[in-house]
């Protein structure tokens, strides 16, 4: 049982921040929730401070009082971990590295999120170079060019995996023969486990504890472009999968953990409940499927018996939803139409509230337990942006092409 007992120690540890940090995609938890409370505002959230930062779909992180954002440096092939202090928007340090060189239509800088565990911040550029930065000072433990070093090939759109912390590994999705997921150690940077043969994913990975007989068995999931798997994260044997239609185009959600259920979300087969089941060994099977509520690009939430999903539609003009899902059945509850045109974040607040920032810049707050969809108040905060915001302290921080922004959303 000793396997169990560091498996349950690392799956405890992975997630552990004080409440106002909001330390990784998603959030502390890697599930778009937050501690806070958040009540309608009457006027437009104040802007506390804004700073220039340059161009990438990363999202800001926050903790002990710093706030982290990844980016290009402009018209250079070379990216930049800068570091503000929360309340003044002071900038503390900046970090510059080389990478590849990439070009792209739709963007050229970070799309992977940091992650901040301790004294340590990771960060995953987007041709690939993994970095371990000391959070406070700036300082750089390692660097390793990962798709470089592992031979695979870069994604259509670049990285767009944010990497996951458990224990002494960090996790992320390379691709290529033996390299589809590929642990680090946080110590050195050097390969820990690599794991299946499947081109790189540009969804990122979630821990999970699902029910066996042994009790609660943590692991890791990640959606590749052809299955939905569970990974031991300390040697990245598989647990148990769950096989999907070839993604043709990529698998960007985020898999949402709601209890001993995981909902996935694709382009070409909806989404999808897995429910997994007791026994010697883990098992997942389907609970429900919906294929119409297909989702291209953004990650949904779970609130108690509900899933809010966002789906998308690409033709004849792109149009991004919102719809409310009960979890236990999949059956839609209700729907808004046109939330955004490809993208919008959510957050699920501490009272029954969402947060939603949409990809032309408009907050909305939304009521969580409504029967149908109620906004409570709405501004426009920001310009255009395809960016999850990040909730700490009471502060709200977006991100669009003009740079990074604090806004007050507790007077």
């Amino acid at each position: 049982m000793n396997w169990l007992r560091t498996l349950l120690a690392v799956f405890a540890t992975a997630s552990l921040a004080p409440a106002a940090d909001w330390t990784q995609w998603l959030g502390p938890k890697r599930d778009g929730s937050s501690t806070e409370a958040v009540e309608p505002w009457k006027d437009a959230p104040k802007e506390v401070w804004r700073k220039d930062v340059g161009v990438g779909f990363s999202s800001p992180v926050v903790a002990a009082g710093r706030v982290f954002v990844h980016a290009r440096v402009a018209n250079k092939e070379q990216e930049e971990v800068i570091t503000f202090d929360a309340k003044t928007g002071t900038e503390l340090w900046r970090k510059v590295y080389d990478r590849a060189k990439y070009s792209s239509v739709l963007n050229t800088g970070p799309q992977a999120t940091p992650t901040v565990v301790g004294k340590r911040l990771y960060t995953f550029g987007i041709t690939g170079v993994l970095s371990c930065f000391n959070a406070e000072t700036g300082d750089r433990h390692w660097q390793v060019d990962a798709f470089k070093a592992l031979k695979a090939n870069l994604p259509r759109f670049g990285v767009c995996c944010s990497p996951l912390v458990v224990g002494n590994r960090v996790i992320v999705s390379v691709g290529g023969k033996g390299s589809s997921v590929v642990a680090f150690d946080t110590e050195s940077g050097e390969v820990a486990w690599q794991a299946l043969d499947e081109p790189a994913s540009t969804s990122s990975p979630v821990l999970y504890a699902a029910a066996g007989k042994a009790g609660k068995v943590p692991g890791v999931v990640f959606m590749t472009t052809l299955r939905v798997i569970g990974l031991n994260p300390l040697d990245g044997t598989v647990a148990w999968e769950y096989p999907l239609p070839f993604q043709p185009s990529g698998t960007s959600p985020t898999p949402i953990v709601a209890g001993d259920r995981i909902v996935t979300s694709t382009m070409s087969n909806g989404s999808t409940a897995i429910q997994f089941a007791s026994g010697e060994t883990v098992t997942a099977d389907k609970a429900w499927q919906a294929k119409s509520l297909s989702g291209y690009f953004s990650s949904g939430v779970a609130a108690k018996d509900r899933v809010f999903l966002v789906t998308n539609t690409l033709k004849p003009i792109p149009r991004a939803d919102l719809v409310c899902v009960n979890l236990s059945t999949g059956d839609v509850l209700w729907k808004k139409d046109a939330q955004g045109y490809f993208h919008f974040g959510l957050i699920r607040t501490a009272n029954g509230k969402l947060l939603l920032l949409d990809d032309t810049g408009t907050l909305k707050l939304l009521d969580a337990t409504a029967t149908e969809f109620r906004a409570l108040c709405s501004a426009k905060v920001c310009g255009g942006n395809l960016v999850t915001p990040a909730l700490s302290d009471g502060r709200l921080f977006v991100r669009d092409d003009a740079g990074l922004a604090c806004l007050a959303l507790v007077p």
